[in-house]
C-alpha cells in the first residue's frame, strides 16, 4: 500500500534515519508543506514589502550553503545536468512564477490553481508510462482541489491574463520537478542532501538576475527582516526541501503532490490565528474537506506502469 523505503544511507540529521518507514517519510514530508504555509505571514508581517525576488534568493541560496556544508561535494558527470534541470524546474522557474501569481491574483485563486497540481502528476506520469493511475486517486485530488476552492475563494475576483498564466507554469515546473526527481532518484553513494543543495544553489543564481528588474521596494534589514529571512532560508529552505525531496523520491508522485495541499490550508489557518482573519462556515468545510483528500490520497498505491 505505501511506497518502498529509499536505499541510500546516510549519517546526517536531517535525513531522519529513525524516520525510514513509509508513515515516517511521509509525516517528515507533510511538515514541508505545513512550513511552506507559513511563508505569506512572515513575508507580509516581518520582510521590507516589495522585495520578491530578493526573499526568493535569500529562501533558496543560503539554505543550499548550509545543506552543501553538511554533505559536501559536486554531482558526478552524468547527474549535473539533472540536478541543473531539477533546479530550474523546483526553485528557479517555480519561485518566481508563484511571486507573480500572488501579486496579480487573490490568494485563493493561485491557492485553487497550485492545488491542481496533482492532476498534472498524474496526468504527465499516465502519459510517459511512469505510473498508472487508479479513479481513486483522481477522486481524491479533485476533493482536494474542491476543499481549497472553497477554503480560500472569495467572492470578488478579478482575474487578468499574466496571473493565471503565472499560476498555471509555477504549477506544471513543480510538478514536471516531482515527477522527475521520482523517476531520477538519487546518483549512488551520494547524500540526497547534496542533490537537494545544489538545486537550491541552481535555482537561487537562476532568480538572481531578476532582482533589480522585478524589485522595487527599500532594501531594509531590521531584525525582523533579520529573523524572517532567516525562517525562510533554515525552516523554509534548507529543512523543507531536505524532507520534502527525501519524500518525493520514496513516495508515489501522487502521493507526494497531495500533501502539497496542506500549504494553502496551513495559510489559511495561520491566518485565522494570526492574523485574526475570518473563516466562514463554507470556508471551514472547505478546508475538512481539503485535509480528508489530502490524507485519503496517502493510502492508494499507484500501479506500477505497464511493461512495454
Amino acid at each position: 500500500m505505501w511506497a518502498s523505503r529509499t536505499k541510500t544511507r546516510s549519517s546526517h540529521p536531517l535525513e531522519l534515519q529513525g524516520a525510514s518507514s513509509p508513515l515516517g517519510i511521509t509525516a517528515a514530508a507533510a511538515l514541508a508543506p505545513v512550513v511552506w504555509g507559513t511563508t505569506y505571514v512572515v513575508t507580509s508581517e516581518l520582510l521590507p514589502p516589495d522585495r520578491p525576488m530578493t526573499a526568493s534568493v535569500l529562501r533558496a541560496v543560503p539554505a543550499g550553503l548550509l545543506l552543501l556544508l553538511i554533505a559536501p561535494g559536486i554531482p558526478g558527470r552524468g547527474w549535473r545536468l539533472k540536478t541543473t534541470v531539477l533546479g530550474v524546474l523546483n526553485i528557479g522557474l517555480f519561485f518566481p512564477m508563484l511571486f507573480v501569481a500572488a501579486y496579480r491574483l487573490p490568494g485563493g485563486v493561485a491557492a485553487v490553481v497550485g492545488s491542481a497540481q496533482p492532476l498534472v502528476i498524474i496526468a504527465m506520469s499516465t502519459a510517459l508510462g511512469w505510473g498508472r493511475t487508479r479513479p481513486v486517486q483522481i477522486g481524491c485530488a479533485l476533493v482536494a482541489v474542491a476543499g481549497v476552492a472553497l477554503t480560500t475563494m472569495t467572492s470578488a475576483v478579478h482575474l487578468d491574463a499574466i496571473g493565471p498564466a503565472a499560476a498555471a507554469m509555477g504549477t506544471a515546473s513543480m510538478a514536471t520537478g516531482i515527477v522527475l526527481t521520482k523517476r531520477w532518484g538519487v546518483q549512488q553513494n551520494t547524500s540526497p542532501l547534496n542533490s537537494t543543495a545544489w538545486q537550491l544553489l541552481v535555482g537561487g543564481m537562476v532568480i538572481c538576475p531578476l532582482i533589480p528588474i522585478v524589485d522595487d521596494g527599500p532594501w531594509a534589514i531590521d531584525a525582523k527582516a533579520a529573523l524572517g529571512y532567516a525562517w525562510l532560508s533554515v525552516i523554509g529552505g534548507a529543512m523543507a526541501y531536505a524532507l520534502w525531496f527525501r519524500g518525493a523520491r520514496a513516495l508515489p508522485s501522487a502521493s507526494i503532490s497531495l500533501l502539497g495541499i496542506l500549504s494553502p490550508l496551513t495559510a489559511a489557518a495561520v491566518g485565522w490565528i494570526v492574523l485574526g482573519q475570518n473563516m466562514t462556515a463554507l470556508q471551514c468545510t472547505g478546508f475538512v474537506v481539503a485535509l480528508i483528500g489530502s490524507i485519503a490520497g496517502q493510502f492508494i498505491t499507484t500501479r506500477p506502469p505497464r511493461p512495454t
